[in-house]
């Protein structure tokens, strides 16, 4: 990986949003809607410049931000636009100490976006990394705190104007539930600032190089639907996905629970999945699939949507009844499947005590069908 630093230009953004869209796994928050809050502060002159991993200095001081809550109150709750930057600053104000460079907490849909938006409206460096490789829908659940970063001073902000610092958390999980039912009174939707890491425990730990790569996610997906190719084909061969299941959404049921998105979505079969059904669970990200009741994939590898006709991946809050959709895998980072981050990412943290994580394998994309 090079050292080089490089700039978000507006020609860069719907790659951007397609490419975190993917990665996201339904979640991180309409990627749409951060693309254009991004597109809108570019336009008016800011600019938004990207570190390497590699180029990150040791005693850095690196902020993690992003949007917690629902991702279907992102849609129809406009934000006031400065809630992430807002808890950045208060937790400045607590350490006494300004921040150096900010990094995504996850890369997946408007989250990808988040400390972009930060860095055009405070000027500071985004680190080209995040803490997740995707999204998934819990504070806790990054690489950074399963390897031991901070919980504290954390803060949040909405967009009325409040803000709440975390001073004393007793650990991750605790802050995930402060943190959560803070958000919930704050309507579902706030800007959340993270304990500051420094750089060299970010360089360790960060799953890195993820700005690149969903941009270049986003860039394969654009070049197939020019090229009138197959989009499955295309993140195979970019990124190894595979071609889980094929067909139609018969039935969704989605509800807010607690803070999040929490539903059940089943399909039925076309083409070669003709006449089998399938399922997926989802807590703001999709979680687990199961075709014929058999478990194909689950939480941490990566469970992708897509619209079966453009390869437009469908995020869980916009999931309807009808829609003809492309089920794809990708297998997750190394960093996601350690013994210790399966305790925090792994299905049984998501209440599947007696689902086994099986990694996804490039093997089984041997017999996969790649709809044109």
């Amino acid at each position: 990986m090079g050292s080089e630093r490089w700039r978000i230009a507006e020609s860069d953004l719907e790659a951007l949003a397609l490419g975190a869209a993917v990665l996201g796994t339904g979640g991180g928050g309409n990627p749409y809607v951060g693309m254009l809050r991004l597109r809108e502060l570019l336009r008016a002159g800011a600019s938004v410049e990207v570190v390497p991993l590699d180029a990150v200095v040791d005693d850095w001081q690196v902020a993690g931000v992003g949007g917690i809550g629902a991702p279907v109150v992102g849609v129809e709750k406009i934000e006031a636009g400065d809630e992430c930057a807002r808890a950045m600053r208060a937790v400045e104000r607590v350490t006494g100490r300004a921040m150096d460079a900010l990094i995504a907490v996850e890369i997946g849909g408007a989250n990808a976006m988040e400390p972009m938006i930060v860095a055009a409206q405070t000027g500071l460096p985004v680190v080209d990394g995040d803490g997740m490789g995707r999204a998934f829908p819990e504070v806790q659940m990054t690489t950074f705190f399963i390897h031991g970063a901070p919980t504290t001073p954390a803060a949040l902000a909405d967009d009325k104007g409040n803000e709440v610092v975390f001073g004393a958390v007793q650990d991750m999980y605790w802050l995930e539930r402060l943190a959560r039912r803070v958000t919930v009174e704050m309507g579902a939707a706030a800007g959340m600032a993270q304990a500051p890491m420094r750089g060299d425990f970010v360089k360790a730990t960060a799953v890195p190089g993820t700005v690149r790569l969903a941009l270049d996610v986003g860039r394969a997906v654009v070049a197939a639907r020019r090229a009138r190719s197959s989009v499955v084909a295309a993140l195979a061969d970019l990124v190894g996905a595979v071609r889980l299941f094929e067909g139609k959404i018969v039935e969704v049921r989605r509800e807010l629970r607690g803070g999040f998105a929490v539903g059940h979505v089943d399909l039925e079969g076309s083409d070669v999945d003709r006449g089998r059904d399938a399922a997926i669970d989802i807590q703001n990200e999709n979680l687990v699939l199961r075709v014929e009741g058999e478990v194909v994939a689950s939480v941490p590898d990566l469970i992708m949507v897509l619209d079966a006709d453009h390869g437009e991946p469908i995020t869980t809050e916009v999931l309807r009844f009808g829609q003809r959709v492309v089920v794809i895998g990708l297998p997750c980072h190394e960093r996601l499947r350690s013994p210790e981050a399966l305790a925090v990412v792994g299905p049984a943290a998501f209440g599947y005590p007696d689902l086994t994580f099986r990694p996804l394998a490039p093997e089984r994309s041997a017999h996969a069908h790649h709809p044109s």
